[in-house]
């Protein structure tokens, strides 16, 4: 189910998104650490980092590549090792025997699609987690240093996260440019992503004076003022030194 990407990857594309789940106390609390890593493209790349980061914190994860072209899926089969294996498949999100993920991570896998095919390819893939399991679905750059992600229970969505390189930030509202595709287009006056990201600037520009103690203590003063502002951040401050800002999907939501 679905349609083939341009299978565009690169070495640590992913790698804020990967993070992010690692730390996620869904991963730590199942039985069954199943990760599917759904529309990994043209190389195997990120499903092996994939695997490597999150058994840091689960040495017992096994990972799922599934991909939706046969030539990848055969060329991608060759770098298969113990906890990694690769399947033909799509949003139904094929997985060995009676098994279902933990955790789906499906990162630049809808912007090709429009808005209106994202909420079915949602409920598709949460119906394929375990209870309680965890849908991560968004969008991040080339090179891995703006991305954005919807994080999704079998319920439906429950969290928003932005995650930027500090270090050269220009503004925040960088990241609009690679939001999920079911906020992408609602970057628009009278909305509420277009009103976080307004927002996230104006901070930036505020607490400019901070930049001469680093990126970093200037975005924590960011975060800190949208959570006095009365926005729903979540996650603690060891997140935020990241450059993550996490928040409660009704805060966003269209």
């Amino acid at each position: 189910m679905g349609r083939i990407t341009r299978g565009t990857t690169n070495v640590n594309r992913l790698r804020r998104i990967d993070r992010w789940i690692a730390n996620h106390p869904v991963l730590r609390r199942t039985e069954d650490p199943l990760v599917v890593d759904l529309g990994y493209g043209a190389s195997a790349t990120t499903t092996l980092e994939l695997r490597d980061r999150l058994a840091a914190v689960r040495p017992d994860v096994s990972v799922v590549g599934i991909e939706i072209d046969p030539e990848r899926v055969r060329i991608a089969a060759a770098a298969a090792r113990d906890g990694v294996e690769f399947r033909l498949g799509g949003f139904e999100v094929p997985v060995p025997g009676s098994r279902r993920p933990a955790v789906i991570r499906a990162l630049n896998v809808l912007r090709q699609y429009d808005e209106s095919e994202v909420a079915g390819a949602w409920a598709t893939m949460c119906d394929r987690l375990q209870p309680g399991g965890l849908l991560v679905e968004g969008t991040c750059d080339e090179i891995g240093r703006v991305a954005s992600w919807v994080g999704l229970s079998p319920a439906g969505p429950e969290t928003f996260t932005i995650s930027l390189r500090l270090a050269g930030l220009d503004e925040p509202s960088i990241v609009a440019e690679r939001l999920p595709k079911v906020l992408i287009h609602r970057n628009v006056a009278g909305e509420p992503v277009h009103e976080l990201l307004t927002l996230l600037d104006r901070f930036w520009a505020t607490h400019a004076g901070l930049s001469v103690y680093g990126p970093t203590q200037r975005w924590m003063a960011v975060v800190s003022s949208l959570r006095e502002a009365g926005w729903p951040v979540l996650g603690t401050r060891a997140r935020w030194k990241l450059g993550e800002l996490t928040l409660d999907w009704s805060a966003v939501s269209p």
